[in-house]
């Protein structure tokens, strides 16, 4: 308790030192950019000592020097009309095209051509990854096995789209294999029995994923019929929530080892349809809010 008064006191008698102190107002160069031409301060008569007005007024602030941090906008609408809510003259809009991470950036307060600015009021548009899209991209370019080809599709039926005769013929030319219609990946899925009959032969059969220069494999049904495997199928969804679906062909590759059958999936260009997407909506972007827009990022970070 006695300590408590103690310190008490000292605040108090420090306070009033503080009060007998004189207000100053220091010039300062005209040259010096982002400081004002003179600077208030406290100078103690006795002490000489300087202090800012700064931390002695900022407790009393009821509103925030600046605007600083960073919107969450959820729709591509909600970005533009907080855009426009809060654009300054030297305001500007960046895209970042990585089709892996999708986004749009409004620094509000961004750099004019003549003198630097803070960059630190921001509105920010993560572009919602569709869960189909997701799915897709979470087994592309990886083995499976039987069991877990046939459980995906399963499960992802309804992504699959037949080709028209365009496309048909388009892809086969294309990628030089049959393009399957969802019947044949779903009778793939579903129990496939492969055997394999080895003979010599030089050949580079590219199909089946197999680089092979002494031995060839002729993949037979289980019936003995040869086997014609598709090479290619077509997904109709959209890489983006509720946006537009695209249609994307998809190689399928297999490989037999020891009596068993591994299974690929490449999604064929999946980057173009994010870039696609990501500068049409940064168009859309720029011309409702009238505002620069450049594909990259700011130089200066957001904290």
């Amino acid at each position: 308790m006695e300590n408590l008064d103690k310190c008490a006191v000292e605040a108090v008698a420090d306070l009033a030192r503080k009060q007998a102190s004189q207000l100053v107002s220091i010039s300062l160069p005209g040259t010096i950019n982002g400081l004002p031409s003179s600077i208030p301060v406290l100078v103690h008569p006795e002490t000489g000592k300087v202090t800012s007005l700064y931390d002695q007024l900022a407790p009393w602030r009821t509103k925030p020097e600046r605007k600083i941090g960073t919107a969450i906008a959820e729709t591509l609408e909600s970005f533009i009309t907080l855009v426009e809510r809060h654009k300054l003259e030297n305001s500007a809009i960046f895209a970042k095209t990585d089709w892996r991470q999708p986004s749009l950036t409004a620094v509000i307060d961004y750099h004019s051509a003549a003198a630097p600015d803070n960059g630190k009021h921001r509105i920010h548009y993560k572009f919602p990854v569709s869960e189909e899209w997701q799915a897709w991209l979470s087994v592309n370019g990886k083995q499976m096995d039987q069991a877990q080809f046939a459980e995906f599709i399963e499960d992802h039926i309804a992504d699959l789209s037949s080709p028209d005769f365009n496309e048909a013929e388009d892809f086969e030319k294309m990628f030089s294999a049959k393009v399957a219609f969802p019947n044949d990946i779903v009778m793939l899925s579903r129990g496939l029995q492969i055997n394999a009959e080895t003979r010599v032969k030089q050949v580079v059969k590219l199909q089946t994923g197999e680089a092979q220069i002494m031995f060839e494999e002729d993949h037979k049904s289980a019936s003995g019929e040869p086997l014609v495997v598709p090479g290619v199928f077509i997904l109709q969804i959209s890489p983006f929530f509720m946006g537009e679906a695209k249609r994307i062909p998809v190689r399928l590759r297999y490989r037999l080892a020891g009596g068993d059958l591994k299974w690929t999936f490449q999604l064929y260009r999946p980057d173009r349809y994010i870039t696609e997407q990501v500068r049409a909506d940064l168009d859309k972007a720029a011309d409702e809010t009238d505002l620069p827009k450049f594909e990259g990022s700011p130089e200066m970070s957001a904290s």
